[in-house]
């Protein structure tokens, strides 16, 4: 393959304005098998407990923004929280994440999480590993956020937030694997005018990447999938690499979901929820500012 040694272009290199915000994207279950399509018992009692502790991370003053995503087709939840720094979220897994965490467990348990920021302190991944939760944190390795960061429309918006990991082998395959997700957001920065956001982070103690996408609508992320840059480098980044979870947020359409399967992306379907934003927005998500 060509060598992965490329420098960066502008858009990729230049620096991040997200600074100490730390991004948690996590999915989780009932604790007990039950029926599908949120009938279950335990599914009903997690989304109550889920939305009281929306509510208390409402009231956290670091706690810049928060989704609680109800699955679609099955028993789950995806939830979503932007904290101002690796201290708000340290505050909040101490206090309203302890509070409820016992029980929520007994009603639910906790799938991959996945932490993304420039960087992420040791303290922050602490305090999240100690609530035994799998999760998987990512250091920003490069990319790009259009219309100068500006959130965009809620109502038609899809992100995308996904984990890639190398196959094992003698050799590890981490920077063939960071130069084809270069390629991707290379070439979909003029491909994909409807890619707003692209970030990919670099997985402590793992040969994985972690990849944030937002797309300003259906269309535009069933052209990434069947005529856009995941058409033109799945392939390349199948060879060495398999997706452990991918996580859509927003209104995506059936087709979106049937055309992911057909790729065998192993995806989690979110309608909207109970969500929250301070006035101003995010870096991490876009400001709301005009």
């Amino acid at each position: 393959m060509t060598q992965p040694n490329e420098p960066l272009p502008p858009f990729l290199a230049e620096p991040s304005r997200i600074g100490q915000e730390i991004s948690v994207t996590g999915k989780w279950i009932p604790a007990k098998p039950g029926g599908r399509f949120r009938k279950s018992a335990e599914s009903k009692e997690m989304l109550v407990e889920w939305e009281d502790i929306h509510a208390g991370a409402k009231a956290d003053a670091g706690v810049l923004s928060t989704e609680i995503n109800h699955a679609v087709g099955e028993d789950a939840v995806l939830v979503h929280h932007v904290f101002e720094d690796a201290d708000a979220l340290g505050h909040y897994f101490s206090t309203t994440a302890t509070r409820h965490m016992g029980a929520l467990t007994q009603v639910a348990k906790p799938h991959l999480h996945l932490i993304r920021g420039v960087d992420i302190p040791a303290p922050a991944r602490e305090a999240i590993s100690a609530k035994g939760v799998p999760a998987a944190f990512g250091k920003l390795l490069f990319g790009y956020a259009r219309n100068d960061y500006k959130r965009p429309d809620q109502a038609t918006a899809i992100n995308v937030t996904a984990k890639w990991t190398c196959q094992p082998g003698e050799a590890s395959h981490l920077e063939e694997l960071k130069y084809w997700w270069q390629r991707v957001g290379t070439d979909a920065y003029s491909m994909e005018k409807g890619l707003l956001r692209f970030e990919a982070y670099q997985v402590a103690g793992e040969d994985a990447l972690i990849i944030h996408e937002t797309f300003e609508t259906n269309d535009e992320l069933k052209f990434h999938l069947s005529k856009g840059t995941a058409e033109r480098y799945k392939k390349d980044i199948d060879e060495i690499a398999a997706p452990e979870a991918y996580y859509f947020r927003g209104p995506v359409s059936w087709t979106i979901r049937t055309y992911s399967k057909f790729l065998h992306l192993p995806a989690t379907y979110s309608s909207r929820g109970s969500a929250f934003t301070r006035p101003e927005g995010t870096m991490s998500d876009g400001t709301t500012s005009s």
